[in-house]
């Protein structure tokens, strides 16, 4: 049975106060032409937690929220849910509540709710305003990193646990010692880049798409810096890395041999496969006709998990990375190499950042499994990183920063 997944519940559908340029997710309104409302009733809600909960081998079971922008349903919404958890979860359970928002919302109503309740909350931010404000607007064209900012103050404010979620994309891309450095000022201390990659109606790369070459070097800029905090800040492509090459494999589902362990379900019950394939062929089914698990262990959903190992472009059957990469997520396999299976667009980007990382991943693993402290790990890594590129404490940091090395990533 696939009893170990996830389901990420839009309880506002794909109904959001922003209008980002690349959010891949409003057009999802078009699934559903004669809906206006979009908000989950709460009949549904305590469907969805029972199932949910019953679907889980437990004493963990993790609700994610997410969206368009979940907090539009309401602060009464999400304190139903916590009291509907309590009531089915079995005795000596514990549940946790993730949430992904872009922060304009939160005042402090909603942020003592957030720490009452123990939620993690993922803040959607690109970077400092300049690099924010390009793509992030709101439904007037208005800029929103001083309302995000001013949600995150609130988080701190009331001690709620929060990480920064970062669209990578053609503009901050060229700047990852200045993002990375953004979010430290801040006092985030777990960060994810997630690459765009977006295609026209006639199949061409639009042109805010991180460049692939280009994303291999942010995640190389970024890296140079975080030597200086491991153990302090996580960032989550980094830590992927280290299981995968301490022999663990990735947990995240985009480097994953098989996908089908992250499931989407809108606001009316319907259950899809994944959120980047929340299309009608990837309906699972609805929570009013059928259970969660027995959606999750249908045919359907083990054929789609299936094919991301099944359908590998050849270039990846040869590759020294596949251990950890698996071919990357199939919403990107968009390169046409004469094969049968498309090739993963950023997969140039991902061998660079790979090649780069070894000698450091290897040496981290050896350390992690001998259980070294945080800070003898920094001390050998600096080490690794002296080496790499022969510099001394005056020379220019081989990061590209423009600072001398014992200013920047000494």
């Amino acid at each position: 049975m696939n009893k170990y997944f996830n389901v990420m519940a839009f309880p506002a559908g794909p109904i959001c106060n922003l209008d980002c340029d690349y959010c891949y997710y409003l057009n999802k309104t078009e699934l559903y032409p004669e809906e206006n409302n979009f908000q989950m009733t709460e009949e549904i809600l305590e469907k969805y937690i029972k199932q949910y909960i019953e679907s889980q081998p437990g004493p963990m079971v993790n609700f994610g929220w997410q969206g368009g922008e979940p907090t539009l349903r309401g602060l009464d919404f999400f304190k139903k849910a916590v009291k509907l958890q309590k009531k089915h979860a079995p005795e000596g359970w514990k549940i946790e509540n993730s949430i992904q928002t872009n922060a304009v919302l939160i005042d402090d109503q909603w942020a003592k709710f957030l720490k009452k309740n123990n939620f993690l909350v993922g803040v959607s931010l690109d970077g400092p305003a300049e690099l924010h404000n390009k793509y992030r607007k709101d439904k007037n064209g208005e800029t929103t990193h001083q309302k995000v900012m001013a949600g995150l103050e609130k988080l701190k404010k009331y001690k709620v646990e929060y990480n920064i979620l970062a669209v990578v994309n053609e503009a901050n891309a060229k700047k990852p010692e200045e993002v990375y450095q953004f979010f430290k000022r801040i006092e985030a201390d777990f960060m994810q880049f997630i690459p765009i990659v977006e295609q026209d109606n006639e199949g061409d790369i639009i042109s805010r798409s991180v460049d692939s070459k280009e994303y291999g070097k942010f995640l190389i800029g970024v890296f140079n810096q975080w030597l200086n905090d491991l153990g302090d800040i996580y960032v989550q492509i980094f830590e992927e890395a280290l299981s995968a090459w301490a022999g663990f494999g990735a947990n995240l589902c985009v480097f994953s041999k098989e996908c089908g362990k992250a499931s989407v379900m809108e606001y009316n019950g319907d259950l899809y496969s994944c959120d980047h394939y929340v299309e009608s062929e990837h309906r699972l089914g609805n929570v009013n006709e059928i259970d969660i698990l027995e959606m999750m262990d249908s045919k359907q959903q083990q054929k789609f998990g299936r094919a991301k190992r099944e359908q590998l472009n050849p270039k990846c059957l040869e590759c020294r990375y596949l251990f950890f990469c698996h071919g990357g997520c199939p919403k990107n396999r968009i390169i046409n190499t004469g094969d049968e299976y498309k090739l993963n667009y950023l997969c140039e980007g991902y061998k660079l950042f790979f090649d780069y990382i070894e000698p450091f991943m290897r040496k981290l693993a050896q350390m992690v499994q001998q259980r070294k402290s945080p800070i003898l790990m920094r001390k050998e890594m600096q080490k690794l990183y002296r080496e790499k590129w022969d510099v001394c404490r005056n020379d220019s940091c081989p990061c590209g920063s423009g600072k001398k090395y014992k200013k920047c990533c000494l």
